[in-house]
């Protein structure tokens, strides 16, 4: 009986060491396949594996294209621009509707930090194809009337009402991350398993590297480095998604005041947010939510972020901010913790 167990034993060993040499013949195997280039007005870099060289380029052109037409407000033609200039009998399609939807949930769990209808006030401030203008206390004060996401509703028939014709759209803080998404459910189609999607920064990893047979591996950028880029953070990402937010390269200084703005718009004061926060990097399940959410607590004060964090437990972040002293300090929570890479 003991020789019958010992042979079992041994039997499991090699079975074990079989699959393991036949999955790691399998990474190895697998081809590196990358695509490049310029979409929704920043970069894209993306890298996936397949048994024989894949080209997805007409694919990835593709989700581009069905994004710029749904949600760009730099084109006259697409449905954004067409609501945004008044039309309510446009029947808005499933990108649209799902952006809407998330956005909506976003703005309800952020106390109203995160608002789409901010576009108003993002063109007034010189940060929108519109036009800017010169902003007063009760200038601000007039915009707001167009501005909140109460005010805006997807019909049963998916048109958009809204309660005054001049409220403006501007999805740009959850769109590129939304368009990441796209990217991965096509992979995710096309039987892709391994893959790392970034585009203008914000990424979602699948899998693993196979070539190093490793988790994803990723950096942060240093907020504080104004030219060039530092690392300030490397952490694992593996089947989650990441977005960063900041003020450090996203401003605009006034040619006859010289005063700075941030790109950064509080749509609850609608005033710029010069505030302690220098950046934010937030992982979540898909890289819209993460998107959103980066921006929202660009806004927020950090110990509202803290109190959304503690109840929301699909959300990391990590935080770079300034103290009462004007030192710079860390927040990041349990869950990015295991995951730097030291």
């Amino acid at each position: 009986m003991k020789d019958l167990l010992r042979f079992n034993k041994i039997s499991l060993y090699a079975i074990a060491f079989v699959y393991l040499f036949y999955s790691c013949k399998q990474q190895e195997e697998l081809v590196r396949n990358d695509a490049n280039g310029a979409a929704l007005g920043t970069t894209y870099n993306l890298i996936y594996f397949s048994e024989a060289p894949l080209d997805l380029q007409s694919q990835i052109d593709s989700v581009f294209a069905v994004m710029n037409h749904s949600l760009s407000t730099y084109i006259p033609e697409s449905d954004i621009s067409k609501i945004n200039r008044g039309d309510s009998t446009l029947i808005v399609d499933k990108m649209f509707q799902e952006v809407f939807q998330l956005s909506k949930e976003v703005h309800k769990e952020t106390k109203g930090y995160f608002d789409p209808t901010v576009g108003t006030l993002v063109n007034a401030w010189g940060f929108g194809p519109g036009k800017q203008i010169r902003l007063d206390s009760a200038k601000v004060d007039s915009l707001l009337n167009y501005v909140g996401f109460n005010k805006v509703q997807l019909s049963n028939e998916n048109t958009i009402l809204k309660d005054d014709p001049s409220i403006y759209f501007d999805f740009n803080a959850i769109a590129k991350g939304y368009a990441i998404d796209r990217l991965a459910k096509m992979m995710d189609a096309n039987g892709i398993t391994n893959y790392l999607l970034e585009v203008g920064g914000e990424l979602v990893a699948r899998g693993i590297n196979p070539i190093k047979n490793k988790t994803w591996v990723v950096g942060i950028d240093d907020p504080q480095v104004v030219e060039g880029r530092e690392l300030k953070l490397i952490i694992k990402l593996q089947n989650k998604a990441m977005a960063s937010s900041g003020n450090y390269r996203k401003f605009r200084v006034d040619e006859k005041t010289g005063k700075k703005y941030v790109h950064t718009i509080n749509p609850i004061t609608g005033y710029t947010k010069n505030g302690t926060t220098l950046g934010v990097t937030v992982l979540a399940n898909s890289c819209a939510e993460a998107d959103a959410y980066a921006t929202s607590f660009m806004a927020m004060e950090l110990k509202e972020v803290k109190m959304l964090l503690k109840n929301n437990k699909t959300l990391e972040a990590y935080i770079i901010y300034l103290d009462k002293n004007g030192e710079t300090q860390e927040f990041m929570t349990k869950g990015v913790k295991k995951l730097v890479v030291k």
